[in-house]
């Protein structure tokens, strides 16, 4: 059950439905997950700054149990998203950041419980 965070500047315009359905494919191939597992937020049109400039920029956020928490994953992970962000939204790649948050499956509620339960 991985959670994809997305935090802009670029405007809402910039993130149709089909973005969205998109990244979470993206995202869900990479992480080697089922699409109907993948939980997806888009925040656009933040204040934001990356490396010293206020430059059209991304912060993704990836939570997830079990794929998140190693290096070498991360770098496979990492690879994958930066080329759908950098090819979709036309950004360099220095304007995109990444962070990953390995989960416990007693970190995420669902159906009443956790998922060590389901």
């Amino acid at each position: 059950m991985p959670f994809i965070e997305l935090q802009s500047n670029l405007p809402a315009s910039s993130f149709s439905e089909d973005f969205l359905k998109m990244l979470c494919s993206c995202a869900a191939t990479a992480l080697g997950k089922p699409v109907e597992r993948m939980n997806v937020v888009v925040k656009p049109g933040l204040p934001m700054l990356i490396a010293g400039s206020c430059s059209p920029c991304v912060m993704l956020s990836v939570s997830a149990i079990g794929v998140t928490d190693t290096a070498d994953k991360n770098k496979e992970h990492s690879a994958k998203i930066f080329e759908f962000l950098t090819g979709e939204l036309g950004l360099a790649e220095e304007r995109i950041v990444i962070v990953f948050h390995a989960l416990q499956p007693h970190q995420v509620g669902k159906k009443g419980t956790v998922m060590s339960f389901l």
